[in-house]
């Protein structure tokens, strides 16, 4: 075996390593149908107390589900994205009618706004649902979610504007 095909062989095998990846998104596939369960759940829960519940455990209710959504969201771009970026076009997408647009479109470091932007909004709502009960909240852990709230938001804020820094549009 020369040189030459030794190299050839090498990059074959590492070119085909993104494949692996394949199982990481079917996982992620599963974690967005336990979260759909999980979803439903909190669903008939909410349905079953929202005549009797005051309004912050009211809004709390919705809370809980608007950021099962966003996290499902999140899910759906991380999968989509990164298999599409990371180890095929997805085919089957090519050809759909209800082809979402941001699909194919949103590169590597798109995906990393997004995702700091979806993190940003839910650690956003949980600290909202913490401040709708905070009679019951425990202060220090509160502090705590302001803290980590404030530096998603300012690493969210930095890493944008290095981006835009960095690669200047057209």
């Amino acid at each position: 075996m020369n040189l030459h095909t030794f190299e050839h062989l090498l990059e074959k095998i590492i070119f085909n390593s993104r494949w692996i990846l394949v199982v990481f998104y079917a996982g992620l596939v599963l974690c967005l149908l336990i979260l759909a369960m999980k979803f439903v759940q909190e669903f008939v829960h909410f349905a079953s107390i929202f005549w009797m519940a005051d309004e912050s455990k009211f809004l709390t209710g919705i809370l809980a589900m608007v950021d099962k959504t966003l996290l499902a969201n999140l899910l759906i771009l991380v999968i989509f994205s990164g298999y599409e970026n990371f180890v095929s076009v997805i085919g089957v997408a090519k050809v759909s009618e209800d082809r979402p647009k941001w699909m194919g479109e949103v590169d590597f470091a798109g995906l990393k706004i997004k995702l700091i932007g979806s993190i940003i909004a839910l650690s956003g709502i949980n600290l909202l649902a913490a401040f709708l009960e905070i009679d019951s909240a425990n202060k220090e852990n509160l502090a705590w979610m302001i803290g980590v709230h404030f530096t998603f938001v300012v690493t969210g804020f930095l890493y944008a504007y290095s981006e835009k820094f960095n690669h200047p549009k057209k």
